[in-house]
């Protein structure tokens, strides 16, 4: 391991944003960095320590040279050693909040910067974890996050996911792999909410299942009368709809794009006991909701979870019109009476934007609304709040 004193000096040009820096900020832009033969030259991962423009030192950060985000704060004390000790001390501050929160082993255990494991996702299942090294330093020490990730939790399986875009922006290369143990065979199941949901950890989408919908699937729940019909639009696996129908729904009617997702879903459901109330259409989303307009049908309670519409600030306003019509195209749906909840995890729509624009698909649809309920990720899903971005995921529910 590279001392303190021969590690690499990063420093910040003189209107770089110190000041938020030294009160939690954990992202250093390329543009704010002097930049040189030296700098650009550091092996992505590397550690170095950032300084000041007055050359006075800031943080341990990890850096790479090809990512926008140049540098990642790891630690405040610059002499910290990325040994083993430092890992198993952060996995067990981790682990601690979510045993006090959840009865069983499935929940997000590492929520990236908020945890202290920047760009790091690592999600359990019970005696199984999915990492997603998501940045160049947690690739750089991966066979130590995984020893201790064994040594911490005693899970027996350690998985690696490689997808996603942000493993490109950094560099990275897409395969997965098995870090310890024998990947699974066949999806693990997951109890949630009353219901059973099953997770692809080797093929399915990111980790294999979304934990942080866990509490507005719950409040989805609640809105369901005993025999209630109900639309689940973008369901992934089930989520909104294998709750509701714990909740009592007498009839789910399941809607992605996906195939392989709906098998989960009706794996899912059987697993349950719900499959004789359980039903899938696949299909692209804007087109089943407009196909069900015109058959008429209705439902008690519609949720719509789409994937991310608004995924940067240059794909703001697209996003922001996708989210509205979706908004148009369910609100109809809706019986009089009835719930219409609408997710978004974009981090770059905020929820005054997100909210306003649900608001005007719904009167665009000739409907009327009360903002009942807005929802947010799981405690498993902790929000650093220095980081806009890691407040991500918004859920808004009407009454219409």
């Amino acid at each position: 391991m590279t001392e303190p004193a021969d590690r690499p000096r990063i420093r910040l040009k003189p209107k770089a944003n110190a000041r938020g820096l030294r009160h939690g900020f954990p992202w250093v832009y390329a543009n704010d960095i002097v930049t040189d033969r030296r700098t650009r030259k550091i092996a992505p991962g590397a550690l170095a320590v950032l300084e000041d423009d007055k050359r006075s030192p800031i943080a341990l950060v990890a850096v790479n040279p090809a990512s926008k985000i140049m540098c990642r704060v790891l630690d405040r004390d610059i002499s910290a050693d990325l040994n083993a000790d430092w890992f198993e001390t952060r996995l067990t501050r981790a682990l601690q909040m979510r045993e006090r929160l959840f009865d069983a082993l499935y929940y997000r255990l590492i929520h990236a910067e908020a945890d202290g494991f920047p760009g790091v996702i690592i999600d359990r299942f019970g005696d199984a974890c999915v990492i997603q090294p998501n940045a160049a330093w947690a690739e750089a020490h991966l066979d130590h996050l995984t020893a201790a990730l064994v040594k911490v939790t005693g899970v027996t399986t350690v998985l690696k996911n490689a997808s996603g875009r942000t493993r490109g922006l950094e560099g990275l290369d897409d395969v997965n792999q098995t870090l310890r143990g024998a990947a699974p065979e066949a999806p693990l199941p997951v109890p949630m909410n009353g219901a059973t949901y099953m997770a692809d950890l080797t093929g399915g989408q990111k980790t294999g299942l979304f934990y942080d919908q866990r509490p507005n699937h719950a409040f989805a729940a609640r809105l369901v009368q005993p025999g209630a019909q109900v639309l689940d639009v973008f369901s992934h696996v089930g989520g909104f709809g294998l709750a509701m129908l714990a909740g009592g729904a007498g009839q789910a009617l399941c809607v992605d794009g996906s195939a392989a997702a709906l098998e989960l879903a009706t794996k899912g459901a059987q697993a349950s006991g719900f499959e004789d109330r359980f039903q899938t259409r696949q299909g692209d989303a804007f087109d089943v909701l407009t196909q069900l307009g015109e058959e008429g049908a209705q439902f008690d309670v519609v949720i719509c979870d789409p994937p991310a519409f608004a995924p940067s600030k240059q794909a703001l306003d697209a996003g922001l019109r996708a989210y509205e019509r979706i908004a148009r195209l369910a609100a109809p749906l809706v019986k009089p009476g009835g719930y219409l909840g609408l997710c978004s995890c974009s981090h770059a729509a905020d929820l005054g934007r997100f909210r306003d624009a649900s608001a005007r698909g719904i009167g665009r649809a000739g409907r009327q609304a009360q903002l009942i309920h807005t929802g947010f990720a799981g405690p498993d899903h902790p929000q650093l709040p220095q980081l806009a971005e890691s407040g991500y995921l918004k859920a808004v529910f009407f009454r219409l």
